[in-house]
Formats: C-alpha cells, sequence, structure tokens
C-alpha cells in the first residue's frame, strides 16, 4: 500500500472544511489539516496574481486519488484545482496503520 500526502488550496475556509469534511465522511482521506493565511503567487491568463488561500493537507493512499482527485473537482470552485500527491516514503507505523485501518 503506498500513503499519500495531498495537497491542495481553498479560496476560504468554508470551503477547505466542505471539502475535508466530505473527504472523511467518505473514507477518501483518513485526515485533513487545514492551514490558513498562505500566500499564493502564480500566474493565471498570463498574468502574476496574489490570493490568501487555505491550505489543505491531505492523508490518504493512492488507491484513492482518483476517486478523491474527481469529489475535490466537483466540490471545489476553481477553474483549475490544484491537487497535487506525494507518496509517503517513511512514517511512523502506528499513524500508517491508522491511516490503512481508517480506509479499509
Amino acid at each position: 500500500m503506498i500513503f499519500q500526502l495531498v495537497l491542495t488550496t481553498c479560496p476560504t475556509e468554508q470551503v477547505a472544511k466542505v471539502i475535508a469534511e466530505h473527504l472523511i465522511n467518505e473514507k477518501l482521506a483518513a485526515c485533513v489539516n487545514i492551514l490558513p493565511n498562505i500566500t499564493s503567487i502564480y500566474s493565471w491568463q498570463n498574468e502574476v496574481q496574489y490570493d490568501n488561500e487555505i491550505q489543505l493537507l491531505i492523508k490518504t493512499t493512492s488507491n484513492k486519488f482518483t476517486q478523491m482527485n474527481a469529489r475535490i473537482n466537483e466540490l471545489h470552485p476553481y477553474d483549475v484545482v490544484e491537487v497535487i500527491a506525494l507518496n509517503i516514503r517513511q512514517g511512523d507505523n502506528h499513524y500508517l496503520n491508522w491511516i490503512r485501518e481508517y480506509l479499509k
């Protein structure tokens, strides 16, 4: 089993909480951390943009990614949603076992 940390940003805390709750309730993620007040600087339609956003850190497994990605895109207001998965190479066995058991 491959454990993953998935990153996405949201425009508001309310959107972040809605997405997080759906992912947990639908067993697409075991844990979602919501980090408020990040500043994102990016290029959109050939212009540099500055936005205050909310960062989500989502703990899941690779076999949940496709369904989770689709669900995030359904719930998210952005036209192009950042969804980036990073494989977790190491972690505390107790924590990783908890993720495994929750997402069965």
